[in-house]
């Protein structure tokens, strides 16, 4: 027979294993219980006679022989008795019909005693005290014993009777958690269903209990939202790499018809090949990018990351640049407030520097001003690049860094739109940041956080 699917679930294991621990902790709870009010009510018991015996025991002849018989007659429970016997072992007074068999005199014991006056001689287990007096006789007091047995009777069925209770309640709370875990898992699992289907915009169930089931949820949702955003991310770059290519290739087409139809001598068809080509090395210029992204994106050279003075890489993006912006009429100045050591790629932080220079002195008009500049700010080394450029709206801070987003500036610039996109993917490398703001011009800085190279590197 078949198990409900409820029983077979580790949850409901996990509960009936507790319930079971539970229930063994309660019995040797309700054993101790037990044993400590059999001890108390035995060791009250035995003080009770002990007393007794010492108390009678310093009494004369007559008020003695008085006080054994009344004490009896005084217990209408029946519960405790004397006796007084000679010294060879006759009845003289009270109610128990001889010396107990084995009772040790001068002590207390547990003994079987016969009281006398009794149609049918009992035997009844007490505790019983005896004690030899000066003129030879033997006292005897005994207390029932039976008192002691009812009531630690009582309390181990009053014990009992909340075990099966404490027990049902286990095994009801394994079986509530494990079909609340199973309702849970039953949605996660359609959710994962419609996932694997393709829609990845469905999300794991929350219900902001703060449980362990909705903080995986919150962590594999924030996987999701990743996940969909790089897959938008591939599908828009896919459009985007098949638009930027498309027109260069179209133009190389109709360039080559016209060559063909059209050219009379050998320099006109020189030209057109000439045209081609420079639709082709555009067309590899993409190409090269994407791919040096990508390798960026997925290098191994973290294990490579050495001490990398940024003074000197802003000094030689300078020196590369001066010839090129003065040509274009841009006054390009450097100011090296700070001379910090960072943990790096050398090559990649100075290409991440040299695009940002080459796009300020592309975007800025002639007459304007590029600056380069190195500073401390909070703790942190900031590599600073400024122009005189018209910037870039707040509207699209965000979007610049994606590749092959051209901004309405750059739309009559020559490029391919990549040139932020590989300068961020070299600070992510880095473990770097990369803010831009405006006004007026643009202000592009990489942010580099103490140690965050070497941190990045100790991980590799």
């Amino acid at each position: 027979m078949r198990l409900p699917e409820v029983t077979r679930s580790v949850t409901f294991r996990w509960g009936l294993a507790v319930a079971g621990i539970y229930v063994l902790f309660v019995l040797a709870l309700f054993a101790a219980i037990y044993w400590q009010t059999n001890r108390y009510l035995t060791v009250r018991s035995d003080e009770v006679v002990t007393k007794q015996a010492e108390v009678l025991a310093r009494a004369d002849a007559h008020e003695l022989i008085d006080t054994v018989n009344l004490l009896p007659r005084q217990n209408p429970r029946r519960v405790e008795h004397a006796g007084l016997f000679a010294a060879d072992g006759r009845r003289m007074a009270g109610d128990i019909a001889g010396i107990p068999p084995g009772l040790a005199l001068d002590g207390i014991a547990q003994a079987a005693m016969i009281l006398a006056g009794l149609d049918t001689p009992v035997a009844q287990a007490v505790r019983a005290a005896g004690r030899r007096l000066p003129g030879g006789e033997v006292l005897v007091i005994g207390r029932n014993v039976d008192e002691i047995v009812e009531i630690s009777a009582i309390v181990g069925e009053t014990l009992a009777a909340g075990l099966l209770p404490a027990l049902f309640l286990s095994v009801a709370v394994g079986m509530l958690l494990s079909l609340r875990a199973q309702r849970r898992v039953a949605e996660v699992n359609r959710s994962v269903q419609r996932i694997v289907a393709g829609d990845l915009r469905q999300r794991l169930p929350a219900r902001g209990s703060e449980d362990p089931f909705d903080r995986l949820a919150a962590i594999v949702n924030g996987m999701l939202e990743r996940i969909e955003a790089l897959i938008q991310e591939i599908a828009g770059v896919g459009d985007d790499i098949a638009h930027d290519l498309r027109t260069p290739l179209t133009r190389m087409r109709v360039a080559l018809e016209r060559g063909r139809a059209n050219a009379r001598s050998l320099d006109e068809a020189r030209t057109v090949i000439d045209r081609a080509i420079a639709g082709l090395d555009q067309s590899l210029a993409i190409v090269t990018a994407l791919l040096r992204i990508a390798e960026i994106e997925h290098t191994r050279r973290l294990a490579g990351f050495s001490d990398v003075a940024l003074a000197d890489i802003v000094r030689e993006v300078c020196d590369l640049y001066e010839p090129i912006a003065e040509e274009k009429g841009v006054r390009l100045s450097v100011d090296l407030a700070a001379r910090p050591i960072v943990q790096g790629d050398r090559d990649l932080l100075l290409e991440a520097v040299a695009n940002l220079a080459d796009n300020a002195i592309k975007f800025t008009p002639a007459g304007g001003n590029v600056e380069l500049g190195l500073l401390s700010r909070d703790g942190e080394s900031v590599v600073r690049v400024g122009d005189t450029g018209p910037g870039i709206s707040e509207a699209e801070r965000d979007l610049v860094v994606r590749r092959f987003y051209r901004s309405d500036r750059s739309r009559q610039s020559r490029g391919v739109g990549l040139g932020l996109s590989l300068v961020m993917a070299i600070v992510k490398l880095h473990g770097f940041g990369l803010t831009l703001t405006s006004g007026p011009g643009l202000v592009a800085e990489i942010v580099c956080p103490p140690a965050a190279g070497a941190t990045r590197r100790n991980e590799s």
